[in-house]
């Protein structure tokens, strides 16, 4: 008998997963002069720069780098995503089977459910375990080094495609989540030039609709860009260094932003400081394309490369940049030009040790990839978003209730819980599964499908639905309704679910209805109906979602999120263009987002109830009165995130606290949010309100009072004039506590009207080294 053959060997063995080398330690690359640690960084870059021909620079211009072979150079894949969890993407690779080395990531809920929670330290922590997780991948050449997330464009439109990328309609709250988002993801606030991956800021800018999205225009006011477009963006260059920006498809004031020096020079790098060697910009995919078709704002695509280049695209996510070469044979653009971005790119591979190694984080493998404790958080990250919409008493469930029928087409949903942008999850828990293990019986029936007149499927929902004790309708939408390249064209409830909630309703069953999806849809219907006992919203609540909602309608978890986008009535798509940027109330619109919108929500934005009842008492208030002069000029301001010396927005103002005191029965989660409102300071119209603060209490007893408290920035007491500046305005304002302005508080600003933070001017004309076209 020989012990060492196998007679059965596995015809699809698992891969053997090697350890990537630095650049630098692999032969014959490590005796060229761009790896001599005796000479700079930039010595090092410019003496690679040297040997590469202008075509070889070009073919290490796009997202599939070739490298330069006869130097020894690798190829490198710029294109990695991880938007809720290291992605399926060109660079990243998952192998199989499951359960081999890097067959899974984590999967956490998407954004828009994530922000819902309300809480910056969750965030953290996902981003943190994020970007763990794919600097294990990468130091295995299972991924690239830099990813192309987040998605922080804010959630403007209802019926955008893409609302489930991003956690929120406000831009303070974007600005929150994003400060405490790139910190996790990139190693701390301040890795600078020693990343643990680089992550990137998208879609700058104005970006916030799929239909046409290659070639729309938009014509924005300065004033939503200084207060409304542009805020996210700021925060991720100037406060928390994100390494790189992303430029969208659209244009902006007729200009593809591809190709817009007001957009990626005179604001990004000129005002916002975009400007260390290691930052650079990529484009969306294809957008440098685009510029020519369908933008036809230049006459060729080689035009386009070096309007894109010259503007300060370093990077080309498509093929245009290949033609590069001829566009420095015709003089439209230069090699020195093209040496600028190289720099950069290469700045930016230095920070994450693709060059010499990184001993920080090179140590990162396989073991700390969906460790026990990622595991965990996915959980937390999906029951804290989850929003309770009305309730009558039925939540929790009561444990008396034995049988228990899951209805609807989410009912039984596994990857329909990761929406987009997912990678391959280590397991997937269904509701249905979770309810199984939490029901001594439990009986399932679709129904119907998301979007679909077909009925067929009603009589068995509503046969297995009669004999329980409870139902649970599981349904809304998902990415066959919304995703990217595709918008609503409805924010009512898709086909005839609706019809089946209504026929279950009159059942005379405990009924609770969960709605899944990104966008809200009107739920009218299902609040004016009282045989209706109980609405969540559960987004798309990732691997373990399953779980997290069982666990939130039985009251193992006490639910606490809110909503961070409007639920607007459905015909407010008839009210406003699609296509309209401007958020202010006009004749042919009514406003956008919870700030502007001027008629009766559905459900406001921060709304959300709770299996409990709570008190609030102002702890620490505002003075009566301040002087903007020594708001301005105190000498103690400083970045609240710490990366700028002067006051700006960022700088912080005052802490502001409230008793909050749990008057019920129940353990539970509270999410305090702040707003500001004025009527006469600054510029009309007069916004209803606007968010500057939010925290969150976790476990707040029954009986207990605790303290929550809520910083707030200079920013806060900012407003757009007609420029984009954020100014300081005098006048009245009033401090209000939680949606329903449970608590309220006066003050007035005193002086002169102050600009805080100054939006660039766009230049009189712009120089172009070949003729454009630009959009009207």
């Amino acid at each position: 008998m020989n012990l060492y053959q196998i007679d059965n060997p596995n015809p699809n063995p698992p891969p053997i997963v090697t350890k990537r080398e630095p650049a630098c330690l692999t032969n014959p690359f490590c005796a060229n002069a761009a790896c001599d640690t005796s000479k700079t960084q930039g010595d090092r870059i410019a003496a690679l720069l040297s040997q590469m021909t202008v075509e070889e620079k070009a073919q290490n211009m796009v997202d599939a780098a070739n490298g330069v072979p006869r130097l020894g150079l690798p190829s490198y894949e710029w294109w990695q995503e991880a938007l809720h969890g290291v992605a399926s993407s060109p660079g990243v690779t998952f192998n199989s089977p499951n359960g081999s080395n890097f067959s899974y990531a984590r999967s956490f809920p998407m954004p828009v459910l994530m922000g819902s929670a309300f809480d910056d330290p969750l965030i953290y922590s996902v981003a943190s375990t994020v970007g763990k997780e794919a600097r294990a991948f990468a130091n295995y050449a299972q991924s690239g080094f830099d990813f192309w997330t987040p998605n922080i464009n804010t959630f403007l439109d209802p019926r955008w495609g893409r609302g489930l990328e991003v956690p929120t309609e406000d831009s303070f709250h974007a600005q929150s989540y994003v400060a405490n988002l790139i910190p996790g993801l990139q190693g701390g606030l301040e890795a600078l030039d020693n990343k643990q991956i680089i992550a990137t800021c998208k879609h700058y800018a104005v970006y916030d609709v799929e239909t046409n999205r290659n070639g729309q225009n938009y014509d924005p006011t300065q004033q939503d860009l200084g207060d409304y477009y542009l805020q996210a963006f700021k925060t991720c260059v100037r406060d928390v260094n994100v390494g790189s920006i992303m430029c969208s498809y659209n244009a902006v004031d007729g200009i593809p932003s591809c190709a817009s020096e007001y957009l990626l020079q005179d604001i990004l790098r000129d005002s916002y400081g975009f400007t260390e060697p290691y930052r650079y910009v990529t484009s969306d995919c294809d957008a440098v394309g685009k510029i020519y078709n369908p933008h036809n704002f230049t006459d060729s695509l080689t035009a386009a490369a070096a309007v894109a280049l010259n503007a300060g695209t370093d990077l080309d996510c498509g093929s245009t940049y290949l033609l590069l070469n001829a566009s420095v044979a015709n003089n439209w653009t230069t090699e020195a030009q093209m040496d600028i971005s190289m720099t950069r790119l290469y700045h930016a591979l230095f920070t994450v040790g693709y060059f010499d190694g990184q001993p920080q984080y090179d140590g990162l493998s396989w073991a700390d990839v969906s460790t026990p404790s990622a595991q965990s958080l996915a959980y937390q990250a999906a029951w804290e978003g989850m929003t309770l919409l009305k309730n009558d008493g039925l939540l929790p469930l009561s444990s008396s209730y034995g049988s228990v029928a899951m209805i609807g087409p989410w009912a039984n949903a596994t990857g329909q819980m990761q929406g987009n942008y997912q990678g391959i999850a280590p397991y997937l828990v269904s509701p249905l599964a979770a309810a199984k293990a939490q029901f001594s019986t439990v009986v399932y029936s679709s129904g119907t499908a998301i979007n679909t007149t077909n009925t067929t499927g009603f009589a068995a929902a509503l046969s297995a639905a009669s004999g329980a004790d409870v139902i649970i309708y599981a349904g809304g939408i998902d990415v066959s309704i919304e995703s990217e390249g595709h918008d609503r064209s409805t924010i009512e409830w898709p086909g005839n679910q609706l019809d089946l909630i209504a026929q279950l309703s009159q059942l005379g069953k405990p009924l609770v209805v969960i709605q899944f999806g990104g966008g809200q849809v009107d739920d009218s219907a299902l609040l004016a109906n009282g045989n209706v006992s109980a609405l969540v919203w559960g987004g798309y609540p990732g691997q373990d979602g399953g779980n997290a909602l069982i666990d939130v309608l039985v009251g193992k978890q006490s639910i606490a999120g809110r909503l961070t986008t409007t639920q607007y009535p459905a015909k407010y798509i008839d009210e406003v263009s699609l296509f309209d940027p401007n958020l202010r109330p006009s004749n042919s619109s009514p406003g956008r987002t919870y700030k502007w919108y001027n008629q009766q929500p559905v459900l406001p934005f921060g709304y959300g109830l709770h299996y409990t009842s709570f008190s609030y008492q102002w702890c620490s208030y505002p003075k009566d009165s301040y002087a903007i002069s020594s708001l301005i000029g105190s000498s103690s301001a400083h970045s609240y995130y710490g990366n700028s010396s002067s006051v700006n927005d960022a700088s912080p103002w005052i802490t502001v606290s409230v008793y909050v005191g749990n008057m019920g029965s129940r353990s539970s989660d509270y999410v305090g949010l702040v707003f500001l409102a004025t009527d006469n300071a600054g510029p009309a119209p007069y916004p209803n309100k606007w968010l500057v603060a939010y925290a969150r209490l976790h476990g707040l007893a029954a009986g207990a009072t605790q303290e929550l408290q809520l910083s707030i920035n200079l920013g806060a007491l900012a407003r757009a004039n007609a420029d984009g500046d954020l100014v300081i305005y005098p006048g009245d304002y009033q401090m209000m506590f939680d949606y329903d302005s449970c608590l309220t508080y006066n003050f007035t600003l005193t002086g002169e009207a102050t600009v805080l933070t100054p939006l660039a001017r766009q230049q009189a004309s712009y120089t172009y080294t070949v003729p454009v076209h630009p959009q009207a």
